[in-house]
């Protein structure tokens, strides 16, 4: 166990490295000015450029794939579009789904037989799921400079796995043994200078973005470090018969692709919450307005876990600041804007709330840990089984499909959206980035119907934390429901969108709201 838990760490330290951004760039709480910002604060931003894409990337399952660029920013925001089917009957607004922290599309969309989206196109809803900044299809950067990709030495490879290096059948063992050593020592030095050049264009990203890196020593350390745990896993395989040499070269061929991806986007880590809140979201909105035309200009919408915060705190928002905030209604499923009474096991955050001490964390890889935890997770001995229960109760999802969700659905996440996600764990509950506005003292002015549900046994956000936030709207535009039952069956987390069971028991729940508020 001590073992597993060393091996973490490093992996955690590795992956810092590679999400390295500015830490200067940060700016606490205290070092801002006391400011509310005026009612222009939502105003929905114009998008710099909008467009529908012809061919979709084979993992996205939408009928279609948008994108719609923000103001002033490099991110591209990707829709997924799901229209209703001919014979669905016709509704008033679009719906739009908002996702967790650290999460792409895919949630809503696992598989055709679990999937929230395309439930709700088949109920008649033009729906549309939003990828925020950094999260899926959204986490390719609108820039005009084409980045050349680290050369790999595949093409020494033959095309068949039968003869990977290209060894003639008819030569005899001695000189098949001598040829396969020759060219996995050519290979072996072709990848050791490969990642020399993956190295130096990681120093010289770093030493143009932020001069006064070059003296962080721990930083630099870390570099060395990652350069030499590779090179020695090179080498360690080409020593060992087991493995095969071919699944070697597969293997960092992917890692060098996954961390040239990270390279491309270092430094761009740097959003908080606010960011989703006024520029994400209310881009999005207008995008799906211009192209679904609703006859009152509203939409429908639902979110899950931060995506739930987010539409509280617009709500809150526009309700202080005395603005139409453009939603016809919402449901927020295991989400609350304060923590602070509950049991959650997202208080595993709260060491972040010093900002010195996030610092050191820039970016945390959440999809890479989350991917390289869940065997211990799924197999013998089961060391980290606690994940599955944060996710979904027993046997509420297919373990194919389990395994589909943890290794596809998550991403990296920013440590200023975290810092600032923390603030649900303190008196007053989530604050916006300066510190001095508490959404939750505004959810009483609100205007908008809301619909909270929770799961029974949802450890990130369990029913009293639901209900402390879902007490405060206006009794006539509240409803608050709580899925499973003492016996049976049980509704974790993600259970509230992808559950086995949620089909026939929690979906007829939130269409019914929907269709109740649909009317213009």
């Amino acid at each position: 166990m001590f073992m597993l838990q060393s091996d973490l760490r490093s992996a955690i330290q590795i992956a810092a490295t590679y999400c390295y951004f500015n830490p200067n760039r940060y700016e606490s709480p205290s070092s801002r000015p006391v400011s509310i910002r005026t009612p222009s604060r939502l105003r929905p931003i114009h998008a710099a450029a909008v467009e529908r894409v012809a061919d979709k990337p084979p993992i996205c399952t939408a009928d279609e794939l948008h994108y719609v660029s923000i103001h002033n920013s490099d991110w591209r925001l990707a829709l997924w579009r799901y229209k209703p089917p001919p014979q669905a009957p016709s509704r008033n607004h679009p719906l739009l789904l908002l996702s967790g922290v650290g999460t792409n599309a895919i949630g809503y969309d696992l598989a055709p037989g679990s999937s929230f989206a395309r439930h709700m196109s088949s109920q008649g809803f033009d729906t549309w799921i939003l990828e925020f900044r950094g999260a899926g299809l959204s986490s390719e950067v609108a820039s005009k400079e084409v980045k050349q990709p680290i050369s790999l030495p595949s093409e020494r490879m033959d095309a068949t796995s039968k003869n990977p290096l290209n060894v003639n059948s008819d030569s005899s063992a001695q000189e098949k043994k001598e040829m396969v050593e020759s060219d996995q020592s050519q290979l072996l030095m072709t990848f050791t200078e490969t990642f020399k050049r993956f190295s130096e264009r990681l120093s010289n990203l770093i030493k143009e973005g932020s001069p006064e890196a070059l003296q962080n020593s721990t930083l630099a350390t870390q570099i060395r470090d990652l350069s030499q745990r590779l090179v020695d896993v090179i080498e360690e395989g080409q020593r060992s018969v087991s493995p095969p040499f071919t699944d070697l070269l597969d293997r960092f061929s992917s890692t060098i692709e996954n961390l040239q991806t990270q390279i491309d986007i270092l430094g761009k880590y740097n959003w908080d919450f606010d960011h989703y809140l006024e520029e994400d979201v209310p881009a999005a909105m207008e995008y799906i307005r211009r192209q679904c035309n609703p006859k009152d200009d509203k939409l429908l919408a639902i979110g899950h876990s931060m995506g739930g915060i987010l539409l509280y705190s617009m709500l809150a928002r526009n309700a202080y600041e005395q603005r139409d905030s453009r939603l016809a209604a919402i449901v927020t499923l295991g989400a609350s804007l304060d923590y602070t009474t509950s049991k959650s096991s997202l208080k595993l955050l709260t060491p972040l709330a010093d900002p010195a001490q996030a610092l050191s964390v820039p970016a945390v890889p959440l999809g890479a840990l989350l991917a390289a935890a869940y065997p211990l997770a799924s197999r013998p001995p089961y060391v980290m089984s606690w994940l599955n229960r944060l996710i979904t109760a027993q046997d509420m999802m297919h373990p194919e499909l389990m395994e589909k969700f943890v290794m596809n659905n998550f991403c990296t996440v920013p440590a200023k959206l975290l810092l600032q996600l923390t603030t649900a764990f303190q008196e007053g509950g989530l604050r916006d980035r300066s510190g001095t506005f508490f959404y939750k003292n505004h959810i009483n002015k609100i205007d908008v119907p809301v619909l909270a549900i929770a799961g029974d046994l949802d450890l990130i956000c369990p029913p009293k934390a639901v209900y402390e936030t879902i007490k405060l709207v206006p009794k006539h535009l509240a409803m608050y429901k709580v899925f499973g039952e003492p016996a049976g069956p049980h509704y974790a987390h993600y259970d509230l969108v992808g559950g086995r069971l949620a089909p026939e028991q929690l979906y007829p729940c939130v269409l019914e709201f929907l269709i109740a508020h649909d009317s213009t």
